[in-house]
């Protein structure tokens, strides 16, 4: 990766900051960090990161806190947050997801799988940033419009921010209304080959996009995928 990537690493323990900060510079990787959500939040919003670790467990504001908040700050949807936590239940997990997270990675993670992990989810950034961001994708239809370069919806002529991947899903619908997605392709084209997400990533994405576009927008096909209905 010839681009220098900024990377904010919040964790509210030293040795790990340390650590993960000293691995990731060796990768040459632009790494500040915060120690705590609060202060996690306050820097992403000075320095704009590309990606955002973050601790889950923390004093204060914790990581599924400070992710909801960075998430509702316009010019912050594009910015990608993969969760650091010693948690690996189900329910941590889509708690993480649901508050806009992109990525899971359990601690103690080894620094081979960090930096994998870490060049996956960028690679996946630069593909999106090569992509034609200033286009806007309309469905007449239902009134809705998204703007690639903002990372809004219009939708009955309101403005919605989305996460990154709610954007990213509705997005892949819109490119063919009708058409049945498979779970592998969504996971394909959303996530990347690089990056592992379960079955349930993808329908807690689809819940949190009913919620803000109603439940007759995207069909579910059982056992196959999901569609934009036409």
């Amino acid at each position: 990766m010839n681009m220098k990537y900024k990377i904010l690493l919040v964790d509210d323990e030293d040795d790990i900051r340390e650590f993960l900060s000293y691995i990731l510079r060796k990768e040459g990787f632009i790494v500040h960090t915060a120690y705590d959500g609060k202060s996690g939040i306050d820097k992403a919003r000075e320095i704009k990161p590309h990606l955002i670790l973050l601790d889950v467990m923390m004093p204060g504001i914790d990581g599924i806190e400070a992710c909801e908040k960075i998430r509702s700050v316009p010019g912050m949807t594009d910015i990608i947050i993969c969760f650091l936590t010693a948690r690996s239940e189900d329910n941590a997990q889509i708690a993480g997801f649901e508050a806009g997270g992109d990525d899971y990675i359990i601690k103690p993670v080894r620094p081979k799988v960090l930096v994998s992990r870490v060049k996956a989810l960028l690679r996946r950034y630069r593909l999106d940033a090569e992509g034609d961001k200033g286009s806007v994708q309309v469905l007449g239809s239902y009134n809705l419009s998204l703007d690639r370069e903002r990372f809004i919806l219009r939708f009955n002529d309101k403005e919605i921010f989305l996460p990154r991947k709610e954007f990213e899903l509705l997005s892949l619908f819109m490119t063919k209304p009708g058409k049945v997605f498979t779970r592998s392709e969504i996971l394909k084209k959303v996530w990347g080959e690089d990056i592992i997400v379960g079955d349930r990533t993808i329908d807690v994405h689809i819940r949190k996009l009913r919620e803000k576009v109603g439940n007759k927008i995207i069909k579910t096909i059982k056992g196959v995928g999901y569609k934009l209905i036409e």
